[in-house]
């Protein structure tokens, strides 16, 4: 993909310029295999993970371009920035929407209906937007950088944190959450319940955890989706006064109760609410099981989400891209996905 493809993607929002595999509304009923993307959102991010996608041609000059959009050196925080710098709120985020638009644009698009519906985990929420066609890139990466730079600014205040608290009774871990006056900032279903709030309080979760249970701190700078982020809403919502998104080709799953957002002004606004709202990606799994969704692809940095699907979607087949050599993975089950779907049509025409 060249700058003159990304530049005229954001013009018309062609995702068929651009190579992002959303190229056509999906079949109403999904009669067949339904496959899903799903973007990671911050966390997910190491040290030299975009490293190995710079060989690919055109990627450096994307990240470039990218860069210039955030006003950040993408191409060094994705290849040889430490640990701690690319945990800086108001790095990571842009980092990782821009490594999702670059390995989705690798990716290319898809056989058949794929994907028939997009998702993404917190931040990864807008790169599934711009998957949809909600959002072009440059928007999406615009107000990524202003979300990132408010949560930053917001997580200065008050020292805060958030933990992974895994297994358990959840009346008990939700019990144990309320009497630390924590907040269920993520439930991700499949025993998995984020915690979030001040390092005070945290700490105190974990000097006495729930039974059976395992209290992890994650590799963020604040406690996201509570109401210590509530002046980061308003720097977004100022920001996204200035963008008009388009309504979804696919169906885009909202963490706010895993619905689809009927449309691209609905998407935005929950977008927006996101910030201080706790994500339920527990409700998201729902829907996809719902909807039958038989495979799952999760954009790089990939693996998260992937391994939730594994226990909260049995059966489900799971692609997790993590560095080029993933793409042939991707592609061949979307292309043996597309070859059931036909057969299975053919068959309902013979029938």
């Amino acid at each position: 993909m060249t700058d003159g493809d990304l530049e005229e993607s954001s013009k018309v929002r062609s995702r068929a310029s651009s190579g992002i595999p959303t190229t056509r509304a999906p079949r109403t009923g999904h009669p067949g295999p339904v496959l899903a993307i799903v973007c990671p959102g911050q966390g997910s991010q190491s040290p030299g993970f975009l490293a190995p996608w710079l060989d690919l041609p055109g990627v450096p000059e994307q990240l470039a371009r990218l860069s210039e959009v955030t006003g950040l050196d993408l191409l060094a925080h994705g290849t040889t920035s430490d640990a701690g710098t690319i945990r800086d709120t108001a790095i990571a985020q842009p980092l990782i929407v821009a490594a999702g638009v670059v390995t989705a644009t690798a990716l290319g698009a898809l056989p058949g209906d794929a994907p028939a519906v997009v998702a993404g985990h917190s931040v990864g929420e807008f790169t599934a937007a711009v998957l949809a066609g909600v959002l072009t890139a440059d928007d999406a990466l615009v107000l990524v950088r202003e979300r990132g730079r408010a949560m930053a600014a917001a997580s200065a205040v008050t020292p805060t944190g958030m933990s992974a608290v895994l297994g358990g009774d959840p009346e008990q871990v939700a019990a144990a959450l309320a009497e630390h006056g924590l907040t269920a900032a993520n439930a991700n279903g499949s025993g998995q319940v984020v915690a979030a709030g001040t390092l005070e309080q945290l700490a105190a979760l974990a000097a006495a955890p729930p039974a059976r249970t395992r209290v992890v701190p994650l590799q963020v700078a604040g406690a996201f989706h509570t109401h210590h982020m509530a002046p980061a809403v308003q720097a977004l919502a100022a920001a996204a006064a200035g963008v008009t998104p388009a309504d979804p080709r696919v169906p885009l799953l909202s963490n706010a109760d895993g619905a689809a957002a009927t449309s691209g002004t609905q998407a935005l606004e929950r977008l927006v609410r996101q910030v201080s709202n706790p994500v339920r990606w527990d409700a998201c799994t729902a829907t996809l099981a719902g909807l039958g969704v038989t495979a799952l692809v999760e954009l790089c940095p990939g693996g998260t989400l992937a391994g939730l699907a594994k226990r909260g979607l049995p059966g489900v087949r799971t692609v997790a891209l993590k560095t080029p050599d993933d793409l042939d993975a991707a592609r061949a089950l979307a292309t043996e996905l597309a070859e059931q779907a036909a057969q299975s049509e053919q068959a309902g025409v013979t029938a």
